[in-house]
C-alpha cells in the first residue's frame, strides 16, 4: 500500500556571484521511458528485466502498482528491475497510489487489451495544468470498450466479447501518454491498427523497438504514423530492456553547470536528445563541448548572455519540462527575453516565487511570460508546485544570495534521482531536512 507523502525539504547555501561548482555528472535512467516499459510487462508471458532503472518515487508508486494487482517485482542491486506478470489476479487500479502519479493512466491499455476490463480513477500527478483522459476513454470506446462510471468517480472499461478490436486514430495533438498508452494496447488488440500524428519523443521510439524485438509488429518507429498488427502475447526470450539517459535531467544539470560551473561534465546521457536545448544555450552564448555521450559546460564566468525568444513545443522542439528551468538561466541574462509555452496553460505559476527572490518576470497571458536580466536573486523559503518547477528553485537558490529552503522534496524525488547527493558530488551545499 502507499505510503503518506514525506514532508521532506531542502536547505541550499547559495554561491552567490562566484562560480563554484565542477566535476562529473552521471545521468540516470529516463523516468518516463521506464514507467511505460513498467507497463508494458503485463503483455508479456515471461519475465521482464528492466536494466538502468532510476531510483525516483514515481518508479516506486508504479512498483506499489503492480504488486497490488499481483504482479511480482524484485530488485537486483540499485538499478535492475525483474518483473512477472503471471499473477496478476485483478484488473482494478489502487487509486491511493494512482493519484499520486500521472503516468498510472498507461497501465490501463495493457490490462484492458490483455483481460479484456479495466476499473480505474482520474490519475493524479504535478498541478501544472489541466490534463483530461478523453483522449484515452474516447480511444478506447473506438476500439470496443464500453464504459461506465461510479458515483465515487471509478471508471469502468469493458470489452465487447472480452477482446479489444483495432481501430484507426488520429491524434487531434501530439499526445506523448496516449501515444504510448494506445501502442502497447494495440499490441494485444485483434486486427491492424493506425496511429496518425503521433508523438515523437525517444521513450516512444525506446519502448516500440523493444516490443519489436519481443514479437509485436510495429511499423513506422520514429514517424508520426504508426502500424501495429496485433497479436498474442509478447516474450522476451531473455532479452533485457535498458532505459535510456533522462533528456529532461541532461538539460536541467546543462542550464545548471552554464549558470553556476567553471568546470563540469555530464557523462551518460544523449545530447541528441536536447538539441533544441543546446542550440538555444550556444546562441545566448553558453560555451560546451559535445560527444557522443557527454557534454562538458566550460567556464562562462565572463560571458555576457544574450536574450532568448523560446517557444516550447513537440519533440524535437524545445521540452515544456525544461521550461522552469530556462526561465531562471533566463533571469541571469542581460536584455529581455521571452517564453511561450504551447503545450500546457497556466504552468508559469512559479513565477512569482522567483519574482520574490528578485527576478524581474512578467507574465503577459497563461502561455507567455518575459524575463528582463540579469538580477541578483535572493534567499527565500520556496513550496515547489510541481516536479520540474522544485528542480528550478533548486537552481535559483544555487545562485542565491544567502541560504534558501525549498519544500515540498517528494515532488523532485519523483523525477531527479539522488538529487542531493549528485547536487553535493559537484560543490552544491545542499541539505536533506527530513
Amino acid at each position: 500500500m502507499s505510503k503518506e507523502i514525506p514532508s521532506d525539504k531542502f536547505i541550499i547555501k547559495g554561491l552567490s556571484d562566484k562560480r563554484k561548482l565542477k566535476g562529473i555528472v552521471k545521468i540516470g535512467g529516463a523516468k518516463n521511458a521506464v514507467l511505460k516499459i513498467m507497463a508494458a510487462s503485463i503483455l508479456f508471458k515471461d519475465r521482464l528485466t528492466i536494466k538502468n532503472v532510476p531510483q525516483v518515487e514515481d518508479v516506486f508508486r508504479m512498483i506499489e502498482l503492480l504488486e497490488d494487482l499481483g504482479a511480482e517485482v524484485k530488485r537486483v542491486g540499485e538499478n535492475t528491475l525483474k518483473i512477472s506478470t503471471k499473477g496478476i489476479n485483478k484488473t482494478s487500479l489502487n487509486g491511493k497510489i494512482a493519484k499520486r502519479m500521472r503516468a498510472s493512466i498507461v497501465l490501463t491499455g495493457p490490462i484492458l487489451a490483455r483481460f479484456g476490463e479495466v476499473h480505474f480513477s482520474r490519475p493524479g500527478g504535478c498541478t501544472i495544468a489541466e490534463r483530461p483522459i478523453g483522449i484515452f476513454l474516447n480511444g478506447f470506446r473506438g476500439m470496443g470498450a464500453k464504459d461506465t462510471r461510479d458515483k465515487k468517480g471509478t471508471y469502468h472499461l469493458k470489452a465487447r466479447g472480452g477482446k479489444l478490436k483495432a481501430k484507426s486514430t488520429f491524434f487531434n495533438k501530439p499526445s506523448v501518454t496516449a501515444t504510448e498508452t494506445f501502442l502497447m494496447t494495440a499490441v494485444l488488440a485483434k486486427g491492424k491498427t493506425i496511429l496518425k500524428n503521433v508523438a515523437l519523443e525517444p521513450e516512444i521510439e525506446s519502448l516500440a523497438n523493444f516490443l519489436v524485438k519481443c514479437g509485436a509488429k510495429i511499423k513506422g518507429i520514429g514517424s508520426t504514423t504508426l502500424e501495429i498488427n496485433g497479436g498474442g502475447m509478447l516474450q522476451t526470450k531473455g532479452k533485457s530492456y535498458e532505459v535510456i539517459p533522462d533528456r529532461i535531467t541532461t538539460g536541467s544539470y546543462l542550464i545548471l553547470g552554464a549558470l553556476a560551473s567553471n568546470n563540469l561534465k555530464i557523462e551518460n546521457c544523449q545530447p541528441k536528445h536536447i538539441e533544441a536545448l543546446v542550440s538555444s544555450l550556444r546562441f545566448s552564448g553558453v560555451k560546451m563541448r559535445i560527444g557522443k555521450d557527454w557534454i562538458k559546460v566550460l567556464d562562462n564566468s565572463k560571458s555576457k548572455f544574450k536574450p532568448l525568444e523560446i517557444k516550447t513545443h513537440e519533440y524535437p522542439g524545445f521540452a515544456t519540462d525544461l521550461q522552469a528551468p530556462m526561465t531562471v538561466f533566463l533571469t541571469q541574462v542581460r536584455g529581455e527575453s521571452t517564453i511561450f509555452e504551447t503545450i500546457f496553460e497556466n504552468r508559469f505559476g512559479y513565477t512569482e516565487e522567483l519574482n520574490r527572490m528578485g527576478a524581474k518576470i512578467k507574465t503577459w497571458n497563461p502561455q507567455k511570460i518575459s524575463i528582463d536580466g540579469p538580477t541578483k536573486l535572493k534567499k527565500r523559503v520556496l513550496y515547489g508546485p510541481d516536479l520540474r518547477a522544485g528542480l528550478a528553485y533548486i537552481i535559483a537558490g544555487i545562485i542565491a544570495k544567502g541560504d534558501s529552503t525549498i519544500e515540498n522534496a517528494y515532488y523532485i524525488d519523483r523525477g531527479y534521482e539522488k538529487i542531493e547527493e549528485k547536487l553535493s558530488s559537484i560543490g552544491v551545499n545542499i541539505k536533506r531536512i527530513k
